[in-house]
């Protein structure tokens, strides 16, 4: 059974289950770096919004076994789990004095987003593009977000740059810098504390570790480590997540770490989470980012 052939057989057996009540649509979502997916909405007329659950995990599984019966089990399972809180008067969202206090931002790759980025505000940093969400606040969504696109700055009769402004704002109250060396991180994730002597690899993001990569913007951290190892910073860009420091003498075989960071996007990171195969430099002296051409 194909992919196609999949999807209609869930959707099929959704209807089924669900009756005349509920309404299940499927819809084709552009994601970060020009991924698209494929996703089910189950939406009763009384619902504002609605999750989209996707379904390409979904058909991997399936292709390895489990039934559909099981996936339309799982899919109703978690549409159910947030079904109260889905209920959420979403007309708030048109008021921006209401909004703004959770507007954030994220690096994402300009290349591999010209179609995203014809729909969505966006300021060009380096090889990068800054872009605008909405951190979710209720219970049931968890870490979600909502990206803001330009007719939501219609909406609210507000420039880009003050939607920047404002999340520059936010990040540094809401999501202030996180820097640690890689060894803790490790050490923290693992629950296991390794001897030995500290290695100079540090891993910056955000306290929330979601779209971390951003941090580079507004870190104050950054500057100190660079003071206190008395060095420049070699960048090197691990998802959108967080980038990696260390310290840079300017005669290292940048090569290297190009085609170390281009193997980990290509083995390790998921497509959608690439940042990018460039690496950048903090210049101590000017207290900036440069891209090392």
């Amino acid at each position: 059974m194909n992919f196609k052939e999949f999807t209609e057989k869930i959707m099929a057996l959704l209807r089924v289950k669900l009756g005349a009540d509920y309404k299940v649509t499927l819809t084709k979502v552009l994601k970060n770096n020009d991924i698209r997916l494929t996703g089910i909405v189950i939406m009763k007329e009384s619902d504002s919004m609605s999750p989209t659950i996707y379904l390409e995990e979904p058909y991997r599984r399936f292709r390895d076994g489990t039934s559909a019966q099981k996936i339309v089990e799982e899919i109703l399972s978690l549409y159910n789990e947030h079904a109260c809180d889905l209920k959420l008067d979403m007309d708030f969202f048109r008021d921006f004095s209401l909004v703004e206090s959770r507007i954030c931002h994220k690096v994402i790759n300009y290349e591999k987003n010209q179609e995203l980025l014809r729909d969505v505000p966006w300021f060009r940093w380096h090889d990068l593009a800054i872009t605008f969400y909405y951190a979710m606040e209720a219970e049931a969504f968890g870490k979600a977000s909502v990206m803001i696109h330009n007719n939501h700055l219609d909406m609210w009769g507000q420039p880009a740059e003050e939607v920047y402004r404002v999340a520059e704002r936010n990040m540094r109250q809401r999501m202030p810098d996180l820097l640690l060396p890689m060894q803790k991180l490790l050490e923290e994730m693992m629950g296991i504390k390794e001897e030995g002597p500290e290695q100079l690899l540090y891993v910056l993001t955000n306290r929330n570790k979601i779209f971390g990569a951003s941090a580079m913007l507004y870190s104050e951290k950054m500057k100190l480590l660079a003071d206190r190892l008395r060095a420049d910073l070699l960048i090197l860009p691990s998802s959108v997540h967080e980038v990696l420091l260390l310290p840079d003498d300017r005669n290292r075989e940048y090569d290297f770490y190009r085609q170390m960071v281009k193997e980990v996007n290509t083995t390790q990171v998921d497509p959608e989470e690439i940042l990018s195969f460039n690496l950048y430099r903090y210049d101590r002296e000017k207290a900036q980012i440069e891209a090392i051409l």
